[in-house]
């Protein structure tokens, strides 16, 4: 069962409460207890997922640190998050003036 389809059955069991037994409402808190134990981060799609876990395998690199980094990169380059390394006034640098 994919995590969408769980939280659907929790929102409908909390919309019917009345109608739910005393065990399926048992069997859902132990199940959402253990996902929430074994939250990873993102939820992705297999194909994204398998893709990433190769690449950070062929980097070394754990594949949540490979997330953090593309993600970060990803900031950066799109202007919301400052450049890490911004040249300073005293920086020097190569090039045609």
């Amino acid at each position: 069962m994919s995590r969408h389809q769980f939280v659907y059955e929790l929102e409908s069991a909390a919309n019917h409460i009345a109608d739910a037994s005393r065990a399926d409402l048992q069997i859902m808190l132990r199940r959402a207890a253990l996902m929430l134990r074994n939250v990873g981060g993102l939820s992705l799609d297999p194909y994204t997922d398998e893709v990433l876990r190769g690449l950070a395998a062929e980097m070394g690199k754990p594949k949540p640190a490979l997330v953090e980094m593309i993600v970060s990169e990803w900031l950066v380059a799109n202007a919301y998050l400052p450049v890490p390394r911004a040249l300073d006034e005293d920086s020097a640098v190569e090039g045609n003036g």
